[in-house]
């Protein structure tokens, strides 16, 4: 047995000599890393923002009916060009049966006073023919009567609006006419639908909405930490998805004094004028992003992003700069503004010297078996 456990810790041994020379052969065999350099060069650095939003008219109206009803006759289609006045629908009246019903009554009333007041005038105008009454008489039953022949008028016309809307006098109240001219957008009623009129208790049913599509705003959302450097009146460039490789100018019109929060984060709405082509049309509703620089830097030195170090206490920037050949010693750098890949370069380094590329990325090797697909 004291053999076996002689044997064994031989073979363990020489195992691990057999491990560690090999491990230095390799260790050894490997080349040094050689890093590359770039220099510091002169830049435009922009900082911008990106709203995303929605293009939308800067003005949409709804046509409301004065009756309520259903809708007959709609004459118009969604997209339609209409001018202001002209038709849209039309209601039919479907009368309240307790509105009917009183106006009947009133009509009924108006032809018993009428009656009785034609009588009385008759008589006393045979009387005043003869001499036996006096003017005043005479011209009191004249008037009762008068009184009487309008009074039926005026209520034959009420039950005529309540059934038909309209006493035949004017425009009926049955027909809806743009208000506004501009495109039909939506007409969210069918011919057959119920629709209620608008008045101090109800805002009625939208027969169609209305909007000039040549007078477009962009309205959209940036976030708390942008909005102070916003400014009235400042330049965006505006992008569609809707429209590949086309921008339209715009210019900002309102800040929301109010934020709204949202997954976490402080939105404020924002609106701006956009500037059209004439030669694209654009829908209402078009999702869009709106660009915008909040700070600029003309012509400054600068540096990729990519090359700048931190300190792991300090959190300062630096770079390394090349002394000798592959030799580099530490320099602090201050920085300025920033796009996201190139940076200020206020201080620490010059357009001489060449910075140490730390963090150099291979290419990914794609396997043989996908090298073909």
């Amino acid at each position: 047995m004291k053999k076996v456990l002689k044997y064994l810790a031989i073979v363990i041994a020489l195992g691990g000599v057999a491990f560690a020379t090999n491990f230095f052969i390799q260790s050894n065999s490997k080349t040094a890393e050689t890093f590359e350099t770039e220099t510091a060069f002169i830049a435009t650095i922009q900082n911008e923002s990106v709203a995303t939003g929605k293009v939308i008219p800067e003005q949409e109206v709804e046509i409301k009916p004065q009756l309520s009803g259903i809708v007959d006759k709609v004459y118009v289609k969604e997209g339609t060009v209409i001018k202001t006045g002209e038709l849209i629908a039309k209601i039919k009246v479907v009368p309240n049966e307790a509105s009917l019903n009183s106006a009947e009554g009133r009509v009924k009333n108006a032809q018993i006073v009428l009656k009785n007041a034609k009588i009385d005038f008759e008589r006393n105008q045979k009387l005043y023919e003869k001499g036996i009454i006096a003017d005043q008489a005479y011209n009191v039953s004249e008037l009762n009567h008068s009184q009487a022949i309008q009074e039926l008028e005026n209520a034959r016309n009420d039950l005529k609006i309540i059934k038909e809307g309209t006493a035949g006098g004017g425009a009926t109240n049955t027909l809806i006419r743009a208000t506004v001219p501009g495109t039909i957008l939506e007409i969210p009623i069918e011919e057959g639908d119920q629709v209620i009129e608008s008045n101090n208790f109800n805002e009625g049913t939208t027969i169609a909405t209305i909007a000039d599509l040549t007078k477009m705003i962009f309205e959209g959302k940036v976030d708390e930490a942008d909005v102070s450097k916003l400014k009235m009146d400042m330049p965006l460039v505006i992008s569609l998805a809707a429209i590949k490789d086309k921008t339209f100018d715009a210019k900002l019109r309102f800040i929301a004094p109010k934020g709204t929060e949202e997954s976490g984060t402080v939105q404020f709405t924002i609106e701006a004028d956009v500037f059209l082509d004439e030669g694209f049309f654009i829908r209402a509703g078009y999702s869009a992003n709106a660009t915008m620089v909040l700070d600029s830097r003309d012509s400054v030195l600068s540096i990729k992003e990519v090359l700048l170090q931190f300190d792991k206490e300090t959190n300062d920037p630096y770079v390394e700069i090349e002394t000798a050949d592959q030799v580099f010693e530490r320099k602090d750098v201050e920085l300025g503004l920033s796009d996201g890949i190139n940076v200020e370069i206020l201080s620490g380094v010059t357009d001489k010297d060449k910075i140490k590329v730390w963090n150099k990325t291979e290419p990914v090797k794609r396997d043989s078996q996908y090298a073909n697909d």
